[in-house]
């Protein structure tokens, strides 16, 4: 017969409730938490304690493309206290490059060259490259389709993120928040002073015949994406948002259509099949 051991835990004298920080110990940022969510959150971009993998995100292929950026080489650039920031890089100069472990005088104007050369990358690039929770490459360019720069971004509401195809509240917070710390703020500020600042062209409005009117696409059109079905709502006065509520007009479905046309029919908004859609835009 094995006998039972009795473990007996003494409560500590000095124990006292844990309450979670409302500043980042790292950075002194204030944290935030996604509703819902039970992680708490820094969003500062250049937060000393993810500093090294924001710069590697925003040097990557898919975001700024500047070759030459690795590991090693973020690596010494923020322990020698060069770069606190992405919009540091855009201020390095080629003595500090060349004294580099590894980095020859040629290498470290070859880097800066690239560098320099990012400036020249698409909204889309800049606001992926941002590393903004829940904002991958696909949204970054819906978003960039919207709004005409950073800054407009920047200013934008949840509700007014929420007409971008795509973007539903949990992305459209993300958002918010990320725009919504004074740090970040101040690197977008940086960054336009370097030079960074790429601009999208402003869409051309034909007409206001659906002014006021918000729409929700679901399902595979037949005759065009759901992303160039959306322009044209927006080219006459139209909104697209990215989930369907009280406030839908319209309900746009295709074929094989999700959840959002049975929140239609539960909430009795307006369906249109891809026929009637181009009916009421007068192309047919």
């Amino acid at each position: 017969m094995i006998p039972h051991v009795l473990k007996v835990v003494k409560e500590g004298k000095n124990r006292r409730p844990f309450r979670m920080p409302k500043h980042c110990p790292e950075c002194g940022s204030t944290i935030h938490r996604v509703e819902g969510e039970v992680a708490y959150r820094c969003v500062n971009a250049g937060c000393p304690a993810k500093r090294k993998e924001s710069i590697l995100h925003f040097a990557g292929r898919h975001a700024m493309n500047i070759d030459g950026l690795g590991d090693k080489i973020v690596d010494q650039l923020v322990d020698m206290g060069l770069v606190k920031d992405v919009a540091d890089l855009y201020a390095l100069k080629e003595d500090q490059v060349a004294e580099l472990e590894r980095m020859a005088e040629k290498s470290a104007q070859n880097l800066l060259d690239e560098i320099e050369a990012s400036k020249k990358n698409s909204l889309a690039r800049l606001i992926y490259a941002l590393g903004i929770q829940f904002v991958g490459e696909r949204t970054g360019q819906l978003l960039a389709e919207h709004f005409s720069s950073l800054e407009e971004l920047a200013a934008a509401t949840e509700e007014q993120l929420e007409e971008v195809p795509e973007v539903g509240p949990k992305v459209a917070a993300s958002i918010v928040e990320f725009f919504s710390e004074p740090a970040n703020r101040q690197v977008i500020k940086k960054l336009r002073k370097a030079g960074v600042h790429p601009t999208a062209e402003k869409r051309v409005v034909k007409s206001q015949k659906l002014a006021g009117k918000s729409f929700v696409f679901t399902g595979s059109l037949a005759n065009r994406s759901r992303e160039e079905a959306g322009e044209l709502v927006k080219q006459h006065g139209g909104k697209i948002s990215g989930s369907v509520s009280k406030k839908t007009d319209y309900v746009v479905v295709g074929t094989d259509p999700g959840s959002k046309y049975d929140k239609a029919k539960e909430l009795g908004v307006t369906v249109l099949s891809e026929a009637d859609f181009e009916k009421l835009l007068g192309l047919k």
